[in-house]
């Protein structure tokens, strides 16, 4: 599993830039990124090499900001690779939250970046369908 960061930031011009600022000062490398927004905020889910110093220069900047674990899957790049993890998913009962990806990786395979009902089995499941399921450390290079 990995930790990822969820920003609540304010949906206005700029805001985004302020979270990105923030890990550009203190030299933290931003892994992926997807925004949910409302009409009043946005929810910015991050992965980021260091979590814990993000997590905690975000906060005193005043952003409100959650960590939590994710799923990280590697892919290959290649038709239909994820209609299969999607059924692995399925067809063990799990729900599905939220998915967004990690593309670039200095010449890894893509990532795909799951939140579900039981992250546990989902990673279960997984590895046991021969999918490789990655862990933080190899968020760093």
């Amino acid at each position: 599993m990995i930790k990822q960061l969820s920003v609540f930031v304010q949906n206005e011009i700029g805001s985004l830039a302020g979270v990105t600022s923030v890990l550009k000062k203190n030299m933290i490398n931003l892994r992926a990124i997807a925004s949910f927004d409302t009409p009043e905020f946005a929810i910015l889910r991050i992965v980021v090499d260091q979590p814990e110093k993000a997590k905690e220069l975000l906060a005193e900047k005043g952003f409100a900001v959650k960590m939590s674990e994710a799923v990280a899957v590697e892919l290959e790049d290649k038709p239909g690779e994820l209609d299969g993890m999607l059924h692995a998913i399925a067809d063990a009962g799990i729900g599905i939250n939220y998915i967004y990806s990690i593309v670039l990786r200095n010449g890894k395979a893509p990532l795909i970046i799951l939140n579900t009902d039981d992250l546990t089995k989902t990673s279960t499941v997984l590895k046991e369908k021969g999918y490789i399921v990655a862990e933080q450390e190899d968020l760093i290079t």
